[in-house]
């Protein structure tokens, strides 16, 4: 009987690989992915034959093999995908407790048929079964959400796999296993469908989540652009009602010169023209930097700010075409220079100061906000990032923030002082 459990795990330890093998985003090419990925198998394949043929009556090696196991299981992900994320370490825990199925399958066509040939058989097609469904239905939400690790529910989601596993070791391998218990099998294909069933829903639930969240700040980055459209429309024309006011006065400005000429009072011409050119500067209207888009944003932006009475000290330096998604980077713009004039809006005038800076050079991209603060910094003990204490969807932003700043091998940082607060995101281009 140790020799057909330990070919039945050889062959669950076989599409263990594979789901590890096909649910990560490799760190390196294919061939040495493959090398980790065998010498795995190997591993996991000697530590079969401790505890089921050399051992098989000694329940501390079983306990002692099967962690190790668990171990090498559990690190090879990370060590594939070279990211230490909740995504890549529920790929493990995953792949760990969906080939149980496969394995007790095999149990369980043994016990009725007492064919081993039968039971092997039907074992490999339900293994490869699974394993099919599974990559048509979520491994491209899987591969995916590696890609971003701004969304901490994975870790809870992790829990799933963890107690599926430990249910089916209990019921069906340990301390008695299921031909010593075959009255646990109904149960225990019901916990098998239940798995599945959950995993479905869980994650069709976090993939509706993830698209709406990526849908609510399309519509935010959406409407800012709207808004700064519509105050440089009121800019523009409220800059050409007072040029019209002042291109009627010329005649008179000019009257007033040529008066002053005759008697030669430059000094008076002087203020004259000076008065002028004051007037044709306060209705010029204000360019932030060359790139549209940006500047349309920084526009509604400085609007906001001067209508809370902030002074803002931007230094801009954006050129009209930039290698970056130009919406996915005035998100970013946006959501540090939203977070602080809501942070400073309500404070006493002196310290309604914010500094922002934004330099898009050829290799680098530095965005930088200053401002005060009071009070006391919430950090989310997943994230790092500051935890907002209002529900709904404040707090995202400061994760869309961390993973623009992943997605382009750059870093996100957060420096307080004594009295200051600054946020800035900086990446290589």
């Amino acid at each position: 009987m140790n020799y057909f459990t330990a070919l039945s795990y050889t062959i669950s330890h076989i599409f263990l690989i594979l789901f590890i093998y096909l649910f990560i985003i490799h760190r390196y090419s294919k061939m040495v992915t493959g090398v980790i990925c065998f010498f795995l198998f190997l591993l996991l394949n000697i530590l079969d034959f401790f505890k089921l043929l050399l051992f098989p009556d000694s329940d501390l090696c079983y306990v002692i093999v099967t962690i190790l196991q668990i171990l090498l299981t559990q690190a090879t992900p990370f060590l594939i995908s070279g990211k230490k994320s909740s995504q890549v370490l529920f790929v493990g825990l995953f792949a760990s407790s969906y080939v149980i199925a496969g394995a007790i399958s095999a149990a369980i066509i043994k016990i009725y048929t007492d064919n081993t040939v039968l039971a092997l058989t039907g074992s490999s097609l339900i293994h490869l079964v699974i394993l099919i469904f599974l990559s048509l239905t979520i491994r491209e939400m899987c591969l995916e959400s590696q890609k971003d690790d701004s969304d901490k529910s994975w870790w809870e989601l992790c829990l799933i796999p963890v107690f599926f596993y430990c249910s089916f070791s209990f019921i069906a391998f340990f301390p008695n296993t299921i031909y010593d218990n075959p009255d646990n099998i109904p149960g225990i294909l019901f916990i098998v469908i239940t798995m599945f069933v959950s995993y479905a829903v869980v994650i069709r639930y976090l993939e509706s989540e993830s698209r709406r969240i990526d849908a609510y700040w399309k519509n935010m980055i959406q409407e800012s652009y709207i808004k700064g459209l519509e105050n440089r429309y009121y800019f523009v024309e409220q800059a050409e009602q007072n040029l019209k006011i002042l291109h009627h006065d010329i005649r008179h400005y000019s009257g007033i010169i040529d008066s002053l000429l005759e008697q030669k009072k430059y000094e008076e011409i002087k203020e004259v023209n000076e008065h002028i050119s004051h007037i044709a500067e306060e209705n010029k209207i204000k360019e932030y930097c060359s790139n549209l888009i940006v500047n349309t944003i920084l526009s509604n932006m400085m609007a906001k700010a001067l209508s809370f009475d902030i002074k803002v000290d931007l230094d801009a330096r954006i050129p009209k075409k930039i290698p970056i998604n130009d919406y996915e980077f005035t998100l970013v713009i946006a959501n540090l220079f939203e977070n602080a004039i809501h942070c400073v809006k309500d404070y006493a005038k002196e310290k309604r100061y914010i500094e922002v800076k934004i330099h898009c050079l050829k290799d680098y991209l530095l965005i930088r906000t200053k401002n005060e603060y009071e009070g006391e910094l919430m950090l989310d003990s997943v994230t790092g990032l500051p935890k907002s204490q209002k529900s709904g969807n404040h707090g995202l932003g400061m994760q869309s923030i961390l993973a623009f700043s992943e997605k382009w091998g750059g870093y996100h940082r957060l420096l307080s002082g004594q009295r200051d607060f600054s946020d800035y995101a900086v990446c290589k281009i």
